[in-house]
């Protein structure tokens, strides 16, 4: 398995992310975020930092669009088109902004981002305008280049149409697959070599797309208040160990 496997990477840390896959692939298709955000944390363990957000933004590009598949009669298009627009924007100036950033940094930016993502309550965004909806697939965007799972985000952009459950899981999986869309696209063009991970990628969306079918098939069966509220106490503790790994050279 090691000869599959960019150097450096532990074949039991590769087989546990591709475990991984299947469940938080689930847990997005049935609950509606979370589980790239689990992904990510999860993959800061097993996956240099310097690759983690391109790799993480493949895998769930591949995700992303088997829950779209599944979901298509369910997405709302009126609110893709804007959204859309305004991810081209974003993913032009993220990739002109990007950096190598110290290690030390990303894991803090995206621990804080993991814990504050799971707790704060957005305010609304009002109820699908176009220039809203464009505003924010712009900064999304932005943001993902650099912490790479704003599906939290989206969904809270979403929400204020008054979807369905089914129709916001659908609707923001179809933005999420743009967006990741995009977003590997302007790595590749900025030179990250992503031969070497081909192997561990698609095992992981093969994983993933396991785990959206069984999500898509239990969406409107799982208990949602008790799954989400179990969600964000596992998220707010993986948030805290990232911060602590992030400022323990300083401790």
């Amino acid at each position: 398995m090691s000869a599959l496997l960019p150097a450096g990477i532990d074949p039991t840390g590769a087989a546990a992310l591709v475990l991984l896959s299947v469940f938080t692939s689930a847990l997005s298709a049935s609950v509606g975020i979370g589980g790239g955000v689990l992904l990510l944390a999860a993959m800061t363990f097993v996956v240099p930092i310097e690759a983690l957000v391109p790799i993480h933004g493949v895998v769930q590009l591949g995700s992303n669009l088997g829950r779209v598949t599944l979901l298509a009669k369910d997405v709302a298009f009126r609110l893709i088109v804007p959204f859309t627009i305004g991810c081209v924007l974003g993913a032009v100036i993220g990739g002109l902004l990007v950096t190598d950033l110290p290690e030390n940094l990303l894991l803090l930016i995206i621990g804080v981002f993991v814990t504050a993502t799971t707790w704060l309550k957005l305010p609304p965004l009002g109820r699908g305008e176009r220039g809203i909806l464009a505003a924010g697939g712009l900064f999304a965007t932005i943001l993902t280049m650099f912490v790479g799972a704003t599906g939290p985000f989206v969904m809270m952009l979403m929400r204020q149409s008054g979807l369905s459950h089914a129709g916001l899981v659908a609707t923001t999986s179809m933005g999420m697959t743009i967006q990741h869309a995009l977003k590997v696209s302007a790595f590749a063009t900025l030179g990250f070599a992503f031969g070497a991970w081909v192997p561990l990628i698609a095992a992981m969306i093969a994983a993933g797309f396991v785990g959206t079918f069984i999500g898509a098939r239990l969406l409107k069966s799982l208990p949602e208040a008790s799954l989400k509220l179990s969600l964000k106490i596992v998220l707010t503790l993986i948030g805290a160990q990232l911060i602590l790994r992030a400022v323990s050279d300083f401790i």
